[in-house]
């Protein structure tokens, strides 16, 4: 078959974005760029992914998690959780998010507000696969997951020092909303990113 030889495959699209229908029936998105990198995009399903994900965020992010914050991201939101992976099925990226309710009193209409705001807490890309615009694939599903479900805005939080991060999601529209000083445990600042979906 083209792109891969796997049998339960089909695909269902053009050369440069397609989607393929495995054998439970979902579609999944594949990629192929101009070097002819074949990547697919899977929304988290089980529990046999999550070892991928660890290994992969914890090369790449300076801040340590525990299994129990990566496990309240997934378990509580699983549908805003995607990875990316070659076609070797080796997971090369992955985007770890969540949704909450947020209640506040505007004084300008004297009224309750309630908005859904997304967060996106993990992003990582392995070292051999970037610049493939694998990291902005995986924020654009989060989006629009996020959008589906309803929510206002979607906030982040990446170090001052990210240049590549920061101009990622600058790309995306993303814009500065306040600088954290001191955040992370290295002492580094972070800038707050928002995204107004409204």
């Amino acid at each position: 078959m083209e792109n891969n030889d796997r049998p339960d495959k089909i695909n269902c699209e053009d050369d440069l974005n397609k989607s393929s229908y495995d054998n439970t029936g979902e579609c999944q998105e594949f990629h192929v760029s101009n070097t002819d990198l074949t990547i697919m995009y899977i929304q988290y399903t089980s529990e046999l992914m999550m070892p991928d994900i660890i290994k992969l965020i914890t090369k790449d992010l300076s801040e340590p998690y525990s299994i129990y914050t990566y496990r309240y991201f997934i378990h509580n939101w699983p549908h805003l959780c995607f990875i990316a992976t070659d076609i070797n099925s080796k997971c090369i990226g992955a985007i770890v998010c969540k949704m909450e309710v947020r209640k506040y009193f505007d004084q300008n209409i004297m009224s309750l507000i309630q908005s859904n705001r997304g967060y996106i807490a993990m992003l990582a890309v392995d070292k051999e696969y970037r610049r493939h615009k694998i990291g902005s694939k995986l924020v654009l599903k989060a989006i629009q997951a996020m959008i589906e479900k309803k929510c206002d805005e979607i906030v982040l939080e990446t170090e001052t020092t990210n240049s590549a991060a920061l101009s990622l999601y600058a790309n995306l529209g993303f814009i500065r909303d306040k600088r954290l000083y001191r955040y992370y445990l290295n002492g580094v600042d972070a800038f707050r990113l928002k995204l107004w979906l409204k």
